[in-house]
């Protein structure tokens, strides 16, 4: 799952940063050092996505443990940044609260499946 939406997240912060960021916060990237930024995140999320593929068929090998603890870091982040950008920054798109909780969720599967 990770590896699927993760890897689309990237590939559409490379290519139409500013429209993800319009589908999310409500607000339209425009300055070009942010566009550059979404597209740096956008191929680090691209690596992620990757290696969560790559890994998923290891299972409780040590690597794999500690890719799904990064990935809860990962999710949880996300989660409270977006939720600060709309609690915080008033910034509000369609997409913003799902995407909120796909990474809550997301956070939660990665703490149970590492106990």
């Amino acid at each position: 799952m990770t590896a699927l939406v993760e890897g689309v997240t990237g590939l559409m912060l490379v290519t139409l940063p500013s429209q993800l960021a319009t589908l999310l916060l409500g607000a339209s990237l425009e300055a070009p050092a942010a566009l550059t930024v979404a597209r740096i995140a956008g191929a680090a999320l691209a690596a992620l996505a990757i290696t969560c593929w790559l890994a998923r068929d290891d299972g409780q090998c040590r690597a794999a443990r500690g890719l799904v603890a990064a990935m809860a870091v990962y999710h949880a982040g996300v989660a409270i940044l977006l939720a600060y950008a709309s609690i915080g920054l008033a910034l509000s798109g369609l997409g913003l609260w799902p995407t909120v909780l796909f990474h809550t969720v997301m956070t939660a599967w990665c703490l149970k499946t590492r106990r």
